[in-house]
């Protein structure tokens, strides 16, 4: 259907649509290690364990997305990926109403409908799913950022389906990657992806993922282990970690790596009940 819409769609029609994704320039400049970010065609990767805050900052981003532009949001459309089945709803409006002046329901339900939520349960579910996305996107041209909650939910499932074969291990999650390389390049979009720390580095595997001045700072324990296909899209991968130290009033820690210019910042930030705090 995404090809039969584009054949019918005129040169005019396709730079207007293009052209109508919002600039999410603004979207949380403490993300980010330069300014500026992100644009069209970046691919973020959060990564870190469980309870360490990714899912929260998704939240974060999703309310300054779609809450309208006179309460302090890009009032921009949404899509989420939730392959880990993590996402509460409930938590989200929580965010959403501590954030709006005019907490009516009306405004709460003009917010939630440029959120487009999908669940998958499967790597082949999830293939099947970004192949029909093409026409939400062509039809949606304030649906400027994508969400994949998380990269990595398939991992072991698929690992162990392939046997013995790493080829068969990695198919589907290639062919995912591909797919959403299309969807980022083709429609002007954003994508941030989650991934869990299943892998713990060996001696000196991670200092290339790290810039100079931060290799003193991190602890983070990083070790590739999605397929090249993945990590070759990634321009810029957020390490999320739980501070232990229980004095500190931000309980959480950032170290934002932009992998193409070598370019890192560290930062702190706390979970409230109106969500990320940095």
């Amino acid at each position: 259907m995404g090809d039969a819409f584009r054949r019918a769609e005129s040169g005019t029609q396709l730079l207007a649509r293009l052209e109508g994704r919002s600039s999410l320039k603004n979207l949380e400049p403490y993300l980010f290690a330069e300014e500026g970010s992100p644009v069209h065609g970046d691919v973020i990767e959060f990564h870190g364990p469980e309870g360490t805050g990714k899912t929260e900052m998704l939240y974060h981003l999703i309310a300054r997305c779609i809450l309208p532009k006179s309460g302090g949001g890009l009032e921009a459309e949404v899509m989420f990926i939730d392959t880990d089945y993590h996402f509460d709803m409930l938590r989200l409006v929580t965010i959403l109403e501590n954030r709006l002046a005019q907490r009516t329901e009306e405004m709460i339900k003009q917010c939630l409908g440029r959120l487009f939520l999908v669940n998958c349960n499967s790597s082949t579910q999830l293939l099947l799913t970004l192949y029909s996305l093409e026409n939400i996107f062509c039809t949606h041209p304030s649906l400027c950022l994508l969400i994949l909650d998380s990269i990595s939910a398939f991992y072991w499932i698929d690992r162990s389906n392939g046997g013995e074969s790493l080829n068969l291990q990695e198919m589907n999650l290639k062919k995912c990657a591909h797919a959403l390389e299309k969807l980022v390049r083709e429609h002007h979009l954003v994508l941030f992806a989650t991934s869990q720390t299943l892998m713990h580095k060996s001696t000196n595997s991670a200092d290339s993922f790290f810039p100079l001045k931060l290799h003193h700072e991190t602890d983070a324990d990083y070790r590739p282990y999605l397929c090249k296909s993945w990590q070759q899209m990634v321009s810029h991968r957020v390490f999320f970690s739980k501070q232990c130290n229980s004095d500190s009033s931000k309980g959480f820690t950032i170290i934002s790596c932009h992998l193409k210019q070598n370019l890192g910042v560290k930062r702190s930030f706390s979970i409230a009940e109106c969500g990320v705090q940095f």
